[in-house]
Formats: C-alpha cells, sequence, structure tokens
C-alpha cells in the first residue's frame, strides 16, 4: 500500500485513541446539546464502521457504507470502542495491497435502488482518512464541550492541506 497512506490513517487512529483514552467513562456516551444531543461515542462508532466495512471489502471486494452494522455497543463502551480502534489499526499497518472492488450507495429515501460504482482500496482507504477528519472535528466540538480536560492534538480534526495552509500563513505574515 502506498506508504503515505498508511501514515495518514495510523496517524489519524493514533490521535482518536489518544482521545479515547483520556475520556472519563460517563462523559463517553453523554449527550452532548452542541452536537444534537448526539454522544462522543456515537461519532466514535461511526467512524470506527466505515473502516470496519473497508476490512470487510478485502474479503468481498464491494463496499457499501450504508449496510454498517450501528453497533450500540461501540458507542456506549468506551473500551470496546479502544479495541476495535486497535485492531483496526492492525490492519491498516499490515498495508493491504490495491485491490478493485464495487461501491455501492443509495441516495433514494424511498425505495432500494443502489448505484454500484467502480472502485478500489485505495480510493476507500482515502475516503475513510477524510470521512474520519471530518467526524474527528465534530468528536473535538464534543470533547470541548463534555470533557475539556481532554488534552487533544492541535491537527486532530483538521485536513492536512488545512494544516499546510496555516503553516504558511505564519511563514508568510
Amino acid at each position: 500500500m502506498n506508504n503515505n497512506l498508511t501514515k495518514a490513517a495510523l496517524n489519524l487512529l493514533d490521535q482518536l485513541k489518544s482521545s479515547i483514552d483520556q475520556i472519563q467513562e460517563g462523559d463517553f456516551d453523554k449527550p452532548c446539546s452542541i452536537l444534537n444531543d448526539s454522544t462522543i461515542g456515537q461519532h466514535v462508532r461511526h467512524t470506527l464502521e466505515f473502516f470496519l466495512c473497508l476490512i470487510d471489502a478485502v474479503s468481498t471486494q464491494q463496499i457499501d457504507y450504508d449496510l454498517r452494522k450501528h453497533d450500540k455497543f461501540i458507542e456506549q463502551d468506551k473500551k470496546l470502542a479502544l479495541s476495535v480502534l486497535n485492531s483496526i489499526r492492525d490492519f491498516v499497518s499490515r498495508n493491504p495491497s490495491n485491490f478493485e472492488m464495487e461501491f455501492s450507495v443509495n441516495y433514494d429515501l424511498d425505495r432500494e435502488s443502489p448505484i454500484n460504482i467502480k472502485s478500489n482500496f485505495h480510493r476507500e482507504l482515502v475516503y475513510n482518512i477524510e470521512h474520519a477528519i471530518h467526524h474527528m472535528a465534530l468528536i473535538k466540538i464534543g470533547i470541548k464541550s463534555v470533557c475539556p480536560y481532554v488534552k487533544i492534538d492541535p491537527g486532530f480534526g483538521v485536513a492536512s492541506s488545512t494544516i499546510r495552509y496555516q503553516k504558511e500563513q505564519e511563514h508568510a505574515g
């Protein structure tokens, strides 16, 4: 696998793990009003389940994020979430090779009407990285609201292009 993709995914997973490690048990599944009463755990579960779909695609060569499990235990149990995260991290660190797959998605709210698109493992890993960054930005909001005692990496939930741009602006100014 492209070493840069592996490094980026592992960096995000490590940031997420570090933050989850610091959250006190009762705060992981505490509703957060600023997040429309969703919880940090729900956003963590959602993020991890997209990676789990990618892991499943290795054997099926098909990926459909709509069919993820929505496992309530992951969003309610910080230790289970960390265990799942560590499994995902182990998978990514093994550098799976690229392969073609079929991506399915359904945007029709009234009926089952999937759209199938050719994709590949690397493309879906890139999508998972971008998706994780987006949800980590929401998780950061939840952490600042529910558990401000957690120390968050400044780049947590920030796209690498944004970090590079900010650095350029600092050096230019």
